[in-house]
């Protein structure tokens, strides 16, 4: 893990801290042909993560779905399925509220996975629903298990 980029998260900790700011963020569950997972591990963070990011001022929910989908997992030309829920998180004093969405990427699109900023991004990876990788986080668990239970999803992250 980037050095660096340990110490930019622990700065941007301390200023939330201070101003305690309302963020929203988007994730996406992105499924392949074979209802495999796209996961990803950032550079700055040790375990396997659903692809997202925050929610830019005056850009859309889908817009930003859809550039952080770009950014990260380099993949264009995906198909929104639906909204898997909507989630508070009070982590890192900040007061997040995250949309999770459900979304496909065609069996071209599929094979383009990869980091698109080596930067942010150490690993990219399509896994099968059934055998996740060790070291997924707890939430990205959660949120797994309810696409698979077919539920719809709020409250804490």
């Amino acid at each position: 893990m980037a050095w660096h980029h340990r110490l930019i998260g622990k700065a941007a900790r301390f200023y939330w801290r201070l101003r305690r700011p309302r963020t929203l963020g988007v994730r996406a569950v992105v499924l392949d042909r074979d209802d495999r997972i796209a996961l990803v591990r950032h550079t700055y963070a040790d375990q396997w993560y659903l692809p997202g990011g925050g929610v830019k001022k005056g850009e859309s929910f889908e817009a930003a779905l859809l550039r952080e989908l770009s950014e990260e997992i380099a993949l264009d030309g995906l198909r929104i399925e639906a909204i898997l829920g909507v989630y508070h998180s009070r982590r890192e004093a900040k007061d997040d509220h995250i949309a999770i969405f459900v979304v496909r990427a065609e069996s071209g699109v599929a094979a383009r996975l990869g980091r698109a900023n080596a930067m942010e991004i150490e690993e990219a990876r399509w896994f099968p629903l059934d055998a996740l990788p060790a070291g997924v986080s707890a939430a990205t668990r959660r949120r797994i298990a309810e696409y698979r239970a077919g539920t719809i999803g709020w409250g804490d992250w």
